[in-house]
């Protein structure tokens, strides 16, 4: 081993302080407790940074899709064709035609602007984010009078499964009066919750030969969805079916869509790294004021090892072992704290919004309605890498002035 008995005993000993080594005692304990809170605190902040992107990712993609191509005339006539066409494309799973159009829903005296969404009743039931998040009704409602919404949307509108809702379009007929608008009333055919305080308040979803009667786009639809088989090439499978399709056709995938949303959340994941790493620096600090300390406090006790026959190598690893064992032991503390809080962070948040009763976090600010959480390996064992690095270096200084320690001068007023 690196270090013998001797060495560890000797080590150890010096950080159970007697009563007149207290206050270095004191200044070690705030140290271990820095780098523990610090290590915690990276680990539960990157894994909430981590699963937000996910879930955030995970939820737009899955009602959005990879790619999105579009007409520059507004409406795809050909669209059967092009779907097959653009299904021939490597990597290309599903490609899923729809309408989308914005439209003001009203019920019961309040209304509130939508966004409309048509397709077909087998595209529907292959999204697996929406299908499966079906908390009221069946898909098999989902007929040419019936529609259906968002949970949070049907609460704003005090509705439920089977009342009516009516939508009004501004892009409605031309008369000689000027334009109406098209207004039609529907029936709630199913509720959904897909988790996304954004979505669940917002869409509207109605079969395919509805939508273009409605919005008045016979045989035509606005937009085809394009899923992937791998969402991080999806860039390279867009211009696959460009090539495929031809340049009249505009194809943006999910990132061109989103740069705003994860950009923001990469800029503020590195920001907060940075930041919170400062707090395991501070740590280290402590570490090399308590160790400084410690070898003032201890330079008879090291003129008499050296007398004894200890080398500086002894020394220089006594000391070394004395102060890395803070770190050390604080960076192991931090990682359990760390990984138990964010395994259990949302029982946590619901204890706190019943004890203190406040929210915690506000779903239309943060978009999903629970705190995601995903510990990646890879990220913790950097953050315990850079925690053991920065106790060892902590110690080298300290270690080195009490290797370096003149017995004869130490003991010259003894």
């Amino acid at each position: 081993m690196a270090f013998d008995a001797f060495e560890r005993m000797v080590a150890f000993r010096y950080l159970r302080a007697r009563r007149q080594e207290g206050f270095i005692s004191v200044i070690a304990i705030f140290s271990l407790l820095g780098i523990m809170l610090g290590v915690a605190t990276l680990i539960i902040v990157m894994s909430v940074m981590n699963g937000f992107r996910v879930e955030l990712l995970g939820r737009i993609i899955g009602l959005n899709g990879h790619l999105g191509i579009f007409a520059p005339q507004g409406a795809i006539t050909d669209y059967e064709a092009l779907a097959e066409r653009a299904k021939q494309v490597p990597g290309v799973v599903a490609v899923h035609p729809l309408i989308e159009g914005q439209v003001l829903a009203s019920a019961k005296g309040r209304s509130t602007g939508v966004l409309v969404r048509g397709m077909s009743e087998a595209d529907v039931a292959g999204e697996a984010l929406l299908a499966s998040h079906i908390v009221a009704g069946t898909l098999d409602r989902f007929t040419d009078d019936t529609v259906m919404l968002g949970d949070k949307l049907a609460f704003k509108l005090g509705l439920k499964l089977g009342d009516p809702v009516t939508l009004l379009s501004p892009n409605g007929s031309a008369t000689a009066f000027g334009t109406m608008p098209r207004v039609k009333t529907y029936r709630i055919g199913a509720l959904f919750d897909v988790g996304m305080y954004e979505y669940d308040s917002n869409f509207v979803f109605m079969p395919l030969p509805a939508a273009q009667l409605y919005f008045q786009l016979p045989d035509a639809v606005t937009t085809l969805q394009v899923f992937v088989s791998d969402p991080d090439k999806a860039r390279a499978v867009g211009y696959a079916v460009r090539q495929q399709l031809g340049v009249q056709y505009q194809v943006y995938d999910w990132q061109q869509s989103n740069s705003a949303y994860f950009g923001a959340v990469q800029v503020e994941r590195n920001v907060m790294f940075i930041i919170l790493s400062l707090i395991i620096l501070v740590a280290a600090f402590n570490i090399i004021s308590s160790m400084i300390m410690l070898v003032k406090d201890k330079a008879h006790d090291i003129a008499i090892l050296r007398t004894m026959g200890a080398t500086r190598g002894m020394v220089l690893r006594i000391f070394m072992l004395s102060g890395a064992s803070i770190g050390v032991v604080g960076t192991l503390l931090g990682f359990v704290l760390g990984v138990a809080f964010t395994t259990h962070i949302e029982q946590i948040r619901e204890l706190v919004q019943d004890v203190l009763h406040v929210n915690v976090f506000n779903a239309e600010i943060y978009f999903l309605t629970q705190i995601p959480a995903r510990i990646d390996p890879h990220e913790v064992a950097m953050v315990l890498a850079m925690a053991f690095g920065l106790s060892f270096l902590a110690t080298l200084y300290p270690s080195w002035r009490a290797a370096r320690l003149d017995p004869v001068e130490a003991l010259r007023y003894e």
